[in-house]
């Protein structure tokens, strides 16, 4: 396209028919148009914008950039609204509390997997046990815990071991107290706690020989 194409022709508002050199065609309405890096700001979801408003499902935006020395042709379809009229900008409060309180409930889960004033070789316990631990105490689950910790392994998430202080919980029974040894277990069931030395004398033997290999 002609670079010295006029800003009147891609003013904020306008729909256009675009076909761009790539031979990628599609429809557009302007959001902006900076003339000094000849760069367009498109939303080229219009028409979903539009039937959104009409059936009350909120407005959707995809928002494309596109070098305007890029556009083969375009063909003028009319006038829309202001896009950046702040008086119909629509921000969903109950989406946005949602995704706050989850980010929240995700920050208080991270942070109950760090250790506080515990050794890095304790730190790597925990994470041995999180993704063992669980299953070192299954047999002692109960069918509706085991079905919770069926879901997490399916989906991907930390087992529930978790710090409290410098004690690590393994499955909110079994309790691992500093120096993270066999001996140091306690809280739990005779078979859970002996399920879990056994999960810890591994993991000190591998974390061993690491350091001297």
């Amino acid at each position: 396209m002609d670079a010295q194409v006029q800003d009147e022709e891609f003013a904020v508002g306008c729909i256009l028919s675009i076909k761009t050199t790539l031979g990628e065609e599609f429809q557009a309405q302007v959001i902006a148009f900076d003339r000094t890096s000849n760069l367009l700001f498109l939303n080229s979801s219009y028409g979903d914008l539009q039937e959104g408003v009409k059936s009350g499902a909120g407005p959707k935006r995809d928002i494309r950039l596109l070098k305007a020395n890029y556009i083969k042709e375009f063909t003028f379809l009319g006038q829309g609204e202001d896009p950046l009229d702040a008086n119909k900008c629509v921000l969903d409060l109950n989406t946005l509390q949602s995704r706050e309180e989850s980010a929240i409930r995700q920050a208080e889960a991270d942070a109950e997997r760090i250790g506080v004033g515990v050794t890095a070789e304790a730190q790597r316990l925990f994470e041995a046990l999180s993704k063992t631990g669980g299953s070192a105490i299954i047999p002692e689950l109960n069918a509706y815990s085991f079905l919770a910790l069926l879901f997490l392994l399916v989906e991907g998430i930390y087992l529930p071991v978790r710090w409290e202080k410098t004690t690590i919980i393994v499955m909110n029974e079994v309790r691992v107290g500093s120096p993270y040894l066999p001996e140091s277990v306690f809280g739990g069931t005779p078979a859970a706690n002996e399920r879990v030395r056994k999960v810890l004398e591994f993991e000190k033997k591998r974390l061993q020989s690491r350091t001297l290999g």
